[in-house]
């Protein structure tokens, strides 16, 4: 979540400057960056605990920690808020819940020893103590098999051209759309919603016609996707199970 303006171009990242910040107890990192396109300053809170602000072109540092100061209870209350909601574990174990599909579903094995989960079923050779490895890799095969088709069917369906689509192991982004019309989306994905599967293909869809996160870009997102402020919500709300 963001209090006050919106990160404008994730094409060009800015250089951070580390800070801290005093909350109660706690320790927050801070981090401080300038990115060109920003009309105002931006404090978020990331899903790994750090306060980011990002200052417009023509502010300053100073200004920008001031910003964070002055908002410091509301960075409280998305700790908070950050600290209940729940985590995937570590390692995967038979009883271990995962998101597929929007839903979350219980690992279990079957009197074969294999892994189901959902109307999944995977054989495991060689029985492991984590058993996220072989799921995950899973989830990627079947990403790479249904995320292209769907970017061609909503690609055809609103008149955008798209050359290529590319299914990755992405740690930052839900996916990004290249000058030439590549179109690269996180296999992670398949554990959403569809309903937010297909918002960020149809978010990475805008960017064919705008390259830029402008106005006239969300207003092609919302001519796209009407609703899309409640996927963005989903994700934040699930970002810890989506790792």
């Amino acid at each position: 979540m963001a209090i006050l303006g919106r990160f404008f171009n994730h094409k060009t990242p800015p250089t951070p400057v580390p800070d801290a910040l005093q909350i109660g107890a706690q320790i927050v990192p801070l981090l401080l960056a300038h990115h060109p396109r920003a009309r105002r300053y931006l404090l978020r809170l990331r899903p790994d605990g750090t306060a980011r602000v990002t200052i417009p072109r023509h502010g300053t540092i100073a200004a920008g920690k001031d910003f964070a100061l002055r908002n410091i209870g509301w960075l409280e209350t998305q700790l908070h808020q950050l600290a209940a909601r729940p985590k995937i574990p570590a390692v995967w174990q038979p009883g271990t819940e995962i998101l597929f599909r929007g839903e979350p579903v219980r690992l279990e094995t079957d009197a074969a020893g294999a892994i189901c989960f959902g109307l999944e079923r995977i054989k495991i050779s060689a029985p492991s103590a984590d058993l996220r490895p072989a799921i995950q890799k899973h989830l990627r095969q079947l990403a790479a098999q249904e995320l292209p088709a769907r970017v061609r069917e909503l690609a055809a369906a609103h008149g955008v051209e798209v050359t290529c689509v590319s299914v990755r192991n992405q740690k930052t982004r839900w996916g990004s759309c290249s000058r030439r019309g590549t179109i690269s989306l996180n296999w992670r994905l398949l554990q959403t919603p569809v309903t937010v599967r297909d918002y960020i293909i149809l978010h990475e869809l805008a960017h064919r016609r705008q390259m830029n996160h402008s106005e006239k870009f969300w207003q092609e997102v919302m001519r796209l996707c009407p609703d899309y402020l409640a996927a963005e919500r989903w994700l934040k709300q699930h970002a810890k199970l989506l790792r």
